[in-house]
C-alpha cells in the first residue's frame, strides 16, 4: 500500500547543498519523515528573500509573483544554496486561492543543492532601530496557511505584521497603496524588514497597531492586569 501526500509539513532538519563546482557539499543526515518527492511541484526564478522582523529569511518570491514559505531556521542554507536569479524547484503545497507554497524542499535547478525542512535548531536575537519610512505597496505577504502578514515595498523593502492587525489594516497593504510606516527597522546583507508598530497615510496620521502582551502562567499576576 502506497502512501499518500500528507497536508501536515514534517518538523525536523535534513539539507544537502552543492555547489556547481562540486567542491563544496553540506549535508545533515537525519532521516525525513515524509518524502517531498511525493508533493506537488512548483518552478520558477527567485526575485527575492523575505525576511521576518528579525531578519531571517522565511521565504522567496518568484518572478511570477508566487510566494514561497519556509521556516527561518533554515536561513543559512537557504542564502548558501539559493540566490536571487537563480531557477529553482520547490515541493510543497500549494494554496487555493493564492500563488503561495509552504516549502518542505527548495532545489537550485543549476547545481542541484537541495534544502529540505525538518525541524528547527532556534537562533539569536538581532537588535534593530526604530524608523518612519514611506513607500508604494507592491504586494501582500502572507503566512503558510495563507494569513496575511506584511506587505512588500516597491524598492523591496519588507514590512512584518501580526496577521490579525494586518486583516484589520488590510486597506493600507493593497498593491498600488502609499503608506508611511514605523517599526523596528533590520537592515541586512539579505534585505531590509519592518516590524510595523504604527502605518498610515502620512507620518503625522498613522493607526497604532494593538498587540496584546504574552499570556503568564494561569492564576499568575493581579486579575485583570495593570490598569
Amino acid at each position: 500500500m502506497t502512501s499518500k501526500t500528507h497536508r501536515i509539513l514534517p518538523g525536523g532538519l535534513i539539507a544537502a547543498l552543492a555547489l556547481a563546482s562540486g567542491a563544496a557539499v553540506y549535508a545533515q543526515t537525519t532521516d525525513p519523515l515524509w518524502d517531498p518527492a511525493q508533493l506537488p511541484a512548483t518552478r520558477g526564478t527567485v526575485k527575492q528573500y523575505t525576511l521576518t522582523p528579525r531578519g531571517d529569511v522565511d521565504g522567496l518570491i518568484l518572478n511570477d509573483g508566487t510566494e514561497v514559505k519556509f521556516s527561518p531556521h533554515l536561513t543559512g542554507q537557504i542564502v548558501f544554496a539559493i540566490r536571487p536569479g537563480d531557477a529553482v524547484t520547490i515541493r510543497g503545497l500549494k494554496a487555493f486561492a493564492l500563488p503561495l507554497v509552504d516549502a518542505a524542499s527548495v532545489t537550485n535547478d543549476a547545481t542541484g543543492a537541495t534544502v529540505t525542512d525538518n525541524g528547527p535548531p532556534g537562533g539569536p536575537d538581532r537588535w534593530a532601530t526604530q524608523q518612519t519610512i514611506s513607500g508604494r505597496i507592491a504586494a501582500a505577504l502572507h503566512g503558510k496557511r495563507g494569513e496575511v502578514n506584511g506587505a512588500l515595498f516597491d524598492n523591496g523593502i519588507i514590512l512584518r505584521l501580526p496577521p490579525p492587525e494586518a486583516e484589520r489594516l488590510q486597506a493600507w497593504l493593497q498593491p498600488g497603496q502609499t503608506v508611511a510606516v514605523r517599526g523596528a527597522s533590520l537592515v541586512t546583507p539579505l534585505g531590509t524588514v519592518i516590524d510595523v508598530r504604527a502605518i498610515g497615510a502620512s507620518s503625522d496620521q498613522m493607526t497604532e497597531l494593538a498587540f496584546r502582551p504574552p499570556a503568564g502562567p494561569k492564576g499568575a499576576g493581579p486579575k485583570g492586569g495593570p490598569k
